[in-house]
C-alpha cells in the first residue's frame, strides 16, 4: 500500500491497517482485476465506504463498493466478457452492478447528488473528481477510499480518526448532510447499532431538530434501514437514539409510548426498560444469528400496554388483554411500513401469544392445553419458547427461577406428547372426504363444521381410534339433524 500523493487530504495508515486492506485484496483479486481494466481504459476505479471501513475494522464482506470516473455506459461496456452477470436496478443513481468469483460489486460514477428538500429521492449529477464523490457520502468512516490497482489511500475528512475512536460524524455539517438525505438519520442510528460507534453530540441535535424531515422518506427506505438496525450487534443503542431524538415518532411511536408505562410485574422499571431488556434477552438466546421476527416480536410484544392501563382499587397497575392490543398494533404497524405478509403474520402471532403460558405453573394445564398451544404456535414454536423466556426480567431470583422450572416442565410435557402424537400435524382421525361419504353429504360448509368438530376433539382427547371417531362423527351428525343409519355408538 502506498498512501495518496495528496498530503492535504492523505492519512498514515497503520501496519495493521496496511495489512487489513491489503488483505482485502489478496482474498479478493477481483479487486485488482477490475481496477486493471479501469486502468488500461483511463478511468480511475476505487475501492470506497462500507468496504473501506470493515476492512480497516478487520471484517471481510461479499460486497464491494467502487466509484469511479467513468460513466454507467463505459462501466457496462467494461464489464463484458469479465462479470458472470451484470444487472442495472441503481442506473438512475449512476450505479452498476457486477457479480464475479461469489462476489457482489457495485460501481457507480463520481456523483455531486443534491435535493430538492421535498422529494424523496436524490437528484442526480455526476461529479468531476473523488473528492467531489467523498463529499457527498453519509459519514467520514464511510468516506475514505482506497485506489485501484495503485493502493492509494484517501481521507478527505478524518474517516480514519473518527474509525479509531468509535464515532460518527458527518463530512459536512449534519444539518446539510441530513437535508440532503433524511434517511441518513437512521443510518447513523443503525450504524451505532452495527458498529457500536458513539454518534457525535453535533449529529444527535441535528437528529432531533430534524426528526420530522424523516417524513419525506418512503415507507420502503425506512423499512430497510429499521431492519438492518434490529439485526445489528447492539440494536438497543440504536434504539434508544431513535426514541431520544424523536425519530421513532415518525415511523414506530408505538416503542416511544412505552416509555411512561410502569410494568406492573417489575416496578423498579418502566415497560420501556422492560422491553429492552427482552430484546436483549432474545438476541442472547439466538443460536444462528439475528433473527429479525424473534427480535421484533420483543420490541412489540407489550405495545398493547399504554391502551389497555387500568388501575385497581387497590392500586395495582393493570394490562389486561394487552397481547390482543398489541397484536393489532403491531399488524398496523408493519403493513404502514410495508413488510412482507408472512412476516407480518409471524410478529403479529407472536406478540398474540407471548402471555399463553402464563398460570401453567399453577397447575391448571391439561394436555389439552398443551396440544392447543403447540398447534397455535405452530411453525412459531420455537421462537414462541425463546420469546416467552426472553420476557422474565424480574429481579426476583426466586420468582425468575421459579419461571424458568415452570417453562423447562412445559417444555419437557411438550416433548412427551410430541414423541406419543404428531402435534405439528394435527388432523382430525376423519378427513373431508370420509365424512361426506359417512354422513352422505355433499362437499361445503356443513362437512368444514364437521371437520372443525373432530379436530376440537382431537385436542381435546388427543388420537381417537376409527370406530371412535365414526361414533363421535354420527353424534355430531344427528344433533346437526342429518339422518344416520347406523346406531349411536357404533362404528
Amino acid at each position: 500500500m502506498t498512501d495518496s500523493p495528496a498530503p492535504s487530504h492523505a492519512r498514515a495508515l497503520s501496519q495493521a491497517q496496511r495489512r487489513a486492506l491489503s488483505e482485502l485484496v489478496r482474498v479478493f483479486p477481483v479487486i485488482d482485476e477490475i481496477g486493471e481494466r479501469f486502468d488500461r481504459a483511463g478511468h480511475e476505479l476505487h475501492l470506497v465506504g462500507g468496504s473501506v471501513r470493515d476492512a480497516l475494522l478487520g471484517r471481510l464482506g461479499n460486497d464491494l463498493d467502487f466509484t469511479t470516473s467513468a460513466t454507467p455506459d463505459q462501466t457496462l461496456d467494461l464489464l463484458k466478457g469479465w462479470a458472470e452477470t451484470t444487472w442495472e436496478t441503481g442506473r438512475e443513481f449512476g450505479t452498476i452492478g457486477a457479480a464475479r468469483r461469489g462476489l457482489r460489486l457495485e460501481i457507480t460514477t463520481y456523483r455531486a447528488e443534491a435535493y430538492d428538500g421535498v422529494s424523496r429521492n436524490p437528484v442526480v449529477e455526476y461529479g468531476t473528481g473523488l473528492e467531489d464523490d467523498l463529499r457527498r457520502r453519509d459519514f467520514t468512516v464511510n468516506a475514505m477510499a482506497v485506489s485501484v490497482p495503485g493502493h492509494a489511500f484517501t481521507d478527505p475528512y478524518g474517516g480514519l480518526e473518527d474509525l479509531a475512536a468509535g464515532v460518527l460524524r458527518t463530512p459536512g455539517t449534519p444539518r446539510q448532510s441530513f437535508g440532503d438525505d433524511p434517511l441518513r438519520m437512521l443510518r447513523a442510528a443503525r450504524f451505532a447499532a452495527q458498529l457500536e460507534f458513539d454518534v457525535d453530540p453535533p449529529v444527535v441535535a441535528a437528529m432531533t431538530e430534524m426528526a420530522t424531515d424523516l417524513r419525506r422518506i418512503t415507507a420502503e427506505r425506512i423499512r430497510d434501514e429499521f431492519t438492518k438496525l434490529l439485526a445489528g450487534e447492539d440494536p438497543v443503542a440504536g434504539l434508544r437514539l431513535l426514541v431520544d431524538t424523536g425519530l421513532a415518532d415518525q415511523f414506530l411511536p408505538e416503542l416511544s409510548g412505552l416509555k411512561l408505562e410502569i410494568d406492573e410485574h417489575a416496578q423498579h422499571k418502566d415497560v420501556y426498560e422492560h422491553t429492552l431488556i427482552v430484546l436483549r434477552n432474545a438476541m442472547r438466546l439466538e443460536k444462528d444469528g439475528p433473527d429479525f421476527v424473534l427480535r421484533m416480536a420483543a420490541l412489540m410484544h407489550d405495545v398493547g400496554k399504554p391502551a389497555t392501563k387500568a388501575i385497581g382499587p387497590d392500586g395495582r397497575v393493570s394490562f389486561h388483554h394487552h397481547e390482543v392490543v398489541g397484536a393489532r398494533l403491531t399488524k398496523v404497524r408493519m403493513k404502514a411500513l410495508k413488510y412482507p405478509k408472512d412476516t407480518i403474520s409471524a410478529v403479529v402471532e407472536l406478540v398474540s401469544l407471548h402471555l399463553r403460558f402464563y398460570g401453567y405453573g399453577r397447575g391448571e394445564w391439561t394436555d389439552s392445553a398443551v396440544r392447543r398451544y403447540v398447534t397455535d404456535a405452530g411453525d412459531l414454536l420455537s421462537r414462541l419458547h425463546l420469546l416467552t423466556r426472553s420476557d422474565v426480567t424480574t429481579r426476583n431470583r426466586r420468582k425468575a427461577a421459579a419461571l424458568a422450572a415452570d417453562y423447562d416442565a412445559l417444555e419437557e410435557r411438550i416433548a412427551r406428547i410430541q414423541a406419543e402424537e404428531d402435534l405439528a400435524r394435527v388432523r382430525p382421525d376423519l378427513d373431508g372426504n370420509a365424512i361426506m361419504e359417512l354422513l352422505d353429504i355433499p362437499a361445503g360448509p356443513l362437512v368444514g363444521k364437521a371437520w372443525r368438530h373432530l379436530k376440537e376433539l382431537r385436542l381435546e382427547h388427543g388420537p381417537l381410534d376409527h370406530d371412535e371417531a365414526v361414533a363421535e362423527l354420527y353424534r355430531w351428525g344427528r344433533e346437526h339433524g342429518i339422518e344416520v343409519d347406523r346406531p349411536a355408538g357404533t362404528g
